[in-house]
């Protein structure tokens, strides 16, 4: 007879014992109470005397109210919430009410902030702050004004301390002992990050960079093709009720010690882990399946609120994401915490498997593309996020925008994250720089090189390198409207540019691999013109051939039209054809493919991209020539109306309308519709939208402050994707 198996036994509890002697502290959400009478000990066995002739405090006002002082200067009024919101490194006041007039010569009060578990003075967790003037303190404090009971204390937060949320206690010292107020959660203090204070260092001098950086609660991703640029509205949400705790509790979920949440390199690089599922339950779950049973589809959100507020209170993944989801994410994130950050997005962007600086693409002899052997991959675009702060632990001129990116692409030290790293240095290829330089600066540089595969030994011959696909425009929001900014010159020296060559040799000896070989240009010129084409519609496919020598061409093209998803990869074929093209010296000809909506409708996936390679061997050189084209289908619109008149508290009404314009039926349609300060997210689900039919959503939404604002809706089903809408109001007081 065999023995039983012996019990399952728990996990042994890790001990601290010996090694420190507390654990470290990386909850803000918890704290010890701090004992409202500390004793000096010399009390006796009756407990402390009756203290009756000692200063009292009767209350504690920490004047958070928009209309008082401190929000408007600190610029935290947008901020919903029922407490106190400060930036560091500048002055906020509180009024402490005593029980008699304050006497400076024998009075002696300090205002105490307490973050996290253990708070100890050495740490920078316990800051008591006194108004004397010869007592010195890592908070700058002081009386700004003494009538009758009431004294008005101005406090400065150091501009390097710790963000997140402070407990506050007022304390009295007797003879006897500190005598401290109880602790009241109203008094409760979230201290942020200052792009406006010189000494923090998120500092940023642009005041319209700043203002959009740090205060605009709407943006604009852009997506689609760099010469057919599509836009997308995201409310990112950053001052909604509840997003600042979630902020924390990522920080909190990641187990991130209290006293590295000061530093902004440490908070952007926890976050850039976190704000994804991998390794560490983080915020989202990447999916690019196309199947979305099990949550929502990336193309459907229209802000950052739901994520965060689910994520928050279930404290799980929230399903699903794909990059601009991550970048506008984390764009909340960094906004809510003060670090001045904004969403770019890179077209023709290098997913390269092997951290090499090309992306290879294998032709067989005749010169078509051998599909099993290419296994690279170029992004039509990827989005990732740029914030700005100083980088004391790089030399001189390195700070300023640094690239971070929460999309899980690659692991970084065996975690998936990638940033901060200084955009400057990717620049100028010292990619020795943390953080992830070298994976950033692939997706702005490789060359895409063709080679032609040699059927009998299977060596590969580099036949054509094109080094201006890849990171071919990079582009974000112009602070202060909705225009698109063009900061390609950020990243990457002109094309061609002697500077360009240096910078590719100093990555070189950093160990990114480049191709090498400059196999001639052909005489022979390919090219397909852009073509803006709606879903649904049919089209014509353009070959432009030019012959620039003297003699005679023959050319044999291999045409492949791809359904593509936004990464690149493709789904399926819908088009292939083989057309010989002969030239005479000198002159141009032109191939036109009628492209029929029936091919691709049916096997469209996604954001309904199309992908048409052309790549031909010239006859009489044995000369390859390709050519690329990204269609970008261009999709319906959305309604967004707006009626009544739209004042702060009065209800008004939004209405989203939608036809389906095509001769099939639409099912399992979601919209959803959302507006910061006017309209939390909301969804409907519609089971069927008939072929030439029309949807009417009208939903009553009551402001709740003034302002110019927006309202931003979706429309996401399998068969549709990425249709949007938004109407611009400004809500009166």
């Amino acid at each position: 007879m065999s023995n039983p198996e012996p019990a399952a036994q728990p996990p042994p509890q890790v001990s601290h014992r010996g090694r420190s002697a507390a654990p470290i502290a990386s909850s803000n959400a918890e704290g010890e109470e701090v004992p409202e009478f500390d004793s000096f000990g010399i009390i006796g066995p009756r407990g402390p005397p009756p203290l009756r002739e000692f200063l009292d405090i009767w209350d504690v006002n920490m004047l958070r109210r928009p209309d008082e002082v401190n929000t408007p200067q600190h610029s935290t009024h947008l901020y919903a919430s029922d407490h106190l919101i400060v930036r560091r490194g500048q002055e906020f006041q509180l009024k402490v009410t005593f029980d008699r007039p304050y006497k400076p010569s024998d009075d002696q009060f300090a205002v105490e902030f307490v973050i996290g578990g253990s708070p100890q003075y050495s740490k920078g967790t316990y800051i008591p702050v006194s108004v004397a003037k010869d007592r010195q303190s890592p908070w700058a404090g002081r009386v700004v004004d003494s009538t009758d009971n009431v004294v008005t204390v101005g406090i400065t937060p150091a501009p390097d301390c710790i963000v997140g949320k402070w407990r506050t206690y007022v304390a009295v010292v007797t003879p006897y002992g500190i005598r401290r107020t109880r602790r009241d959660e109203s008094r409760d203090l979230y201290v942020l990050f200052n792009a406006w204070a010189t000494g923090d260092s998120v500092f940023l001098d642009d005041a319209d960079e700043r203002e959009e950086c740090v205060l605009n609660e709407v943006g604009v991703i852009y997506h689609g093709a760099y010469d057919d640029m599509s836009e997308r509205p995201w409310n990112f949400g950053q001052f909604d009720y509840g997003v600042l705790d979630a902020c924390l509790f990522i920080m909190d979920k990641a187990a991130m010690p209290i006293t590295n949440r000061g530093d902004a390199i440490k908070v952007a690089r926890k976050a850039s882990a976190m704000l994804n599922s991998h390794d560490d339950d983080g915020v989202l779950v990447g999916n690019w399946s196309g199947d979305y049973t099990y949550g929502v589809a990336p193309t459907s959100w229209t802000g950052s609120t739901e994520i965060l507020l689910n994520y928050s209170s279930s404290k799980t993944p929230v399903c699903y994401a794909q990059c601009w989801v991550y970048a506008a994410v984390f764009n909340t994130f960094l906004r809510c915490l003060g670090i001045p950050a904004r969403v770019v997005t890179n077209f023709f962007s290098a997913h390269d498997n092997d951290g090499n600086l090309k992306t290879d693409v294998i032709l067989d002899e005749n010169g078509r593309i051998d599909k099993h052997r290419t296994k690279d991959s170029i992004w039509n675009y990827h989005c990732w996020n740029e914030c700005y702060m100083s980088r004391p632990d790089l030399p001189q001129g390195f700070g300023g925008w640094q690239a971070v990116d929460a999309t899980p692409q690659e692991t970084s030290d065996g975690i998936y994250r990638c940033g901060p790293a200084s955009v400057q240095a990717i620049k100028h290829g010292q990619i020795c720089f943390p953080f992830d330089a070298p994976f950033l600066f692939a997706e702005v540089n490789s060359d895409v090189v063709f080679y032609s595969r040699n059927p009998r030994d299977g060596t590969l011959e580099p036949v054509k390198v094109n080094s201006s696909h890849v990171g071919r425009m990079v582009v974000t929001k112009v602070p202060g409207q909705d225009a698109r900014r063009d900061i390609t010159d950020q990243y990457k020296f002109p094309e061609g540019s002697p500077e360009e060559r240096t910078v590719l040799e100093k990555a070189e000896e950093y160990g990114c691999h480049r191709e090498k070989a400059t196999p001639p240009e052909a005489d022979v010129e390919l090219d397909m013109p852009l073509m803006e084409v709606r879903v649904g519609d049919d089209f014509e496919l353009k070959l432009e051939f030019n012959n620039t020598s003297d003699q005679a061409r023959t050319v044999d093209v291999y045409v492949s039209g791809n359904v593509v998803y936004y990464t690149g990869v493709t789904s399926s074929e819908f088009l292939f054809k083989t057309p010989r093209v002969i030239l005479d010296p000198k002159k141009a000809e032109k191939q036109v493919m009628e492209v029929h909506s029936q091919d691709y409708m049916r096997k469209l996936v996604e954001q309904a991209n199309l992908h048409f390679i052309a790549t031909g061997k010239v006859k009489e050189t044995g000369q390859i020539i390709t050519s690329m084209r990204v269609v970008t289908l261009h999709t319906p619109k959305l309604s967004v109306e707006v009626s009544g008149l739209a004042k702060v508290s009065e209800e008004m009404m939004v209405t989203v309308e939608f036809t389906n314009p095509f001769k099939f039926n639409l099912e399992d349609v979601y919209v959803r519709v959302e507006g910061p300060g006017v309209m939390p997210p909301k969804y409907k689900h519609y089971s069927l939208i008939t072929a030439g039919s029309s949807l009417t959503w009208t939903e009553g939404v009551t402001p709740r402050r003034a302002g110019p604002t927006k309202l931003m809706a979706s429309l996401d089903c399998a068969a549709l994707r990425q249709v949007y809408g938004q109407a611009q109001l400004t809500v009166k007081p």
